[in-house]
């Protein structure tokens, strides 16, 4: 049977391999799973592999001061979840923030220069952006170790050995991540961090190799001693002098109590497909609640061109963004209602018309995440195993602090809390921030499995179901699935669309009352997508940044 050629529409293919694919942002990431592959590694080690070298070649979205989650499904037919995010200090309380904030002469440096992070709903100095205040016990090293040692074939050292030899030997600077690392110069006010990741006190230029010998040395040392050295080491010692020499709460003791979790994902079935997400304290409920809200409208039965589509899609992820944002937090401390229910989506899907809804706003928002940006990797093997790993420091370079010689940014995922103590977010000791990363694995029959990610803060669910739909309802190729134009609902209440978006469809989505606007094809998040269909692999990504696939 000759392929029909004509559901092609993509300016490229989509990659097919034989033993294994990876789909990340950096060809070089892709190029240290593909690496780990030949070397006997199954694709838990080659996502370890990935997101280390992602560390180095794209150190403007992602670091060991960070967090990492993973979606997968192994060869055993188990689906799982990795969540390894640590949270706030001891003593980061929301009266200790408070007075040290009010005492630090550099606190206005913490926040945006728009001022949009510097009052809460109180009219008080709000959760900072930046700073030692915003550091959160990372929990990326734990998380590597755990995923090779539980689910891999291979050591921790196997999988590093790429990125540190990135670090070490050097790489040449790509255009997208040159113009982000120069976007993050004003960020770099302390020594240890402008050492670290300035070149003559300059950001990269485009095509400039550079090389990360602090970085290399820290992943080196992990490799040989193990994830406890980030927690109970000299490099658990070097995070703690350094936010503490900022003003900061963060103790040894803090990285020390730190343990990987293995929580039950959560799913719900979309037009015959399994879908699955990370439970709170991550945002993988608005996505589901969006889904089913959307089946319950028929939003993915309309024509693909069409302005309902859109229309009824949008409103779904409405109303999942403003219960979202209501009630996922730290499950430790607050009970979260059944979002992802049935009978959740039927109530919320009555108060869905065929104009758009102006009284259902966005919830409460984050720290203003909405346009935060990360990155997100897949891999499939010949075994069938899948997984989805995405490993961010939430801002490019988080905090703007670096620990010691250590080349290590931290974190700036506390930004997600706030001082109010009535926000369902608030600060509080050992509490996990609300996290906008979300891998996600979805079934879409018995030997057919996929693992995929959308990335960009509040896109990432709306991208989930954007990637769903098009692949469930539309029957799309991957690479298509992920090329087409998307659309996002803003806070502001705005629907925003991709430059190249069907004219006509925006014109009518604006007689429909939707606040339309325009925006860079950037704001709509890369993608990743590998699948097991069968036993025949395959992935794709897309430019929106560096997207590449491989395969073997």
């Amino acid at each position: 049977m000759e392929p029909d050629l004509d559901r092609f529409t993509s300016r490229r293919s989509t990659v097919y391999g034989q033993r294994g694919v990876v789909a990340t942002s950096q060809p070089l990431a892709s190029q240290a799973g593909i690496e780990v592959l030949r070397e006997g590694g199954n694709a838990f080690d080659a996502a370890v592999a990935t997101a280390a070298a992602l560390n180095v070649v794209e150190p403007t979205s992602t670091g060991l001061g960070g967090d990492v989650f993973a979606l997968y499904r192994t060869a055993d037919g188990d689906v799982g979840a990795m969540r390894s995010c640590g949270g706030a200090p001891a003593d980061a309380t929301i009266e200790n923030v408070r007075a040290a904030l009010a005492e630090d002469d550099d606190a206005d440096s913490y926040y945006p220069d728009d001022g949009g992070y510097a009052v809460d709903d109180a009219g008080e100095a709000g959760m900072p952006f930046y700073g030692p205040h915003a550091v959160t016990v990372p929990g990326t090293a734990r998380g590597w170790e755990a995923t090779v040692e539980e689910l891999g074939r291979l050591s921790l050292a196997d999988a590093l050995s790429p990125a540190i030899r990135y670090a070490t030997e050097g790489y040449p600077v790509s255009e997208v991540i040159a113009s982000y690392w120069a976007s993050a110069d004003a960020l770099f006010t302390d020594d240890h961090a402008r050492e670290a990741y300035l070149f003559d006190d300059e950001p990269p230029s485009v095509g400039q190799t550079v090389t990360m010998p602090r970085l290399g040395e820290s992943m080196r040392t992990i490799a040989e001693e193990g994830a406890d050295v980030v927690y109970e080491g000299e490099i658990a010692e070097a995070i703690a002098d350094e936010v503490q020499s900022q003003g900061g709460f963060m103790t040894v003791d803090d990285l020390a109590d730190f343990e990987v979790e293995w929580p039950e994902p959560v799913s719900t079935a979309y037009n015959g497909a399994e879908v699955y997400e990370l439970p709170p304290n991550n945002q993988g409920l608005i996505a589901l609640e969006a889904l089913n809200v959307a089946a319950e409208l028929g939003a993915g039965e309309y024509d693909y061109d069409s302005p309902e589509r859109v229309h009824y899609f949008a409103e779904a992820l409405k109303r999942a963004f403003h219960d979202g944002h209501r009630y996922i937090t730290d499950p430790d401390y607050e009970e979260i209602p059944p979002l992802a229910s049935s009978e959740w989506a039927t109530e919320r899907a009555a108060g869905v018309g065929e104009t758009a809804s102006h009284d259902v706003s966005f919830g409460v928002p984050n720290a203003n995440a909405e346009d935060a940006d990360t990155v997100l990797l897949t891999v499939a093997d010949d075994a069938g195993n899948v997984v989805s790993y995405i490993n961010s420091r939430f801002a490019g370079f988080g905090s703007g602090l670096v620990a010691g010689d250590t080349g290590i940014a931290l974190q700036n995922r506390g930004a997600s809390f706030s001082l109010d103590p009535d926000h369902p977010n608030a600060l509080e000791p050992g509490k996990r921030p609300f996290h906008t990363l979300i891998p996600g694995v979805v079934k879409f029959d018995e030997d057919d499995w996929a693992a995929f990610g959308v990335m960009g803060g509040y896109m990432q669910p709306q991208g989930h179901v954007q990637v769903i739909s098009n692949i469930v309802d539309y029957d799309m190729p991957l690479q298509r699935a992920l090329d087409e134009p998307r659309w996002r609902y803003r806070e502001s209440g705005e629907l925003a669309l991709e430059p190249h978006f069907d004219d006509d469809a925006a014109a009518k989505l604006v007689r429909k009352d939707h606040d339309v606007r325009t925006l860079s094809p950037v704001m709509f998040g890369g993608a990743q997508i590998t699948r097991n269909r069968k036993g025949v692999l395959s992935a794709a990504t897309e430019p929106r940044k560096d997207g590449n696939a491989q395969g073997y």
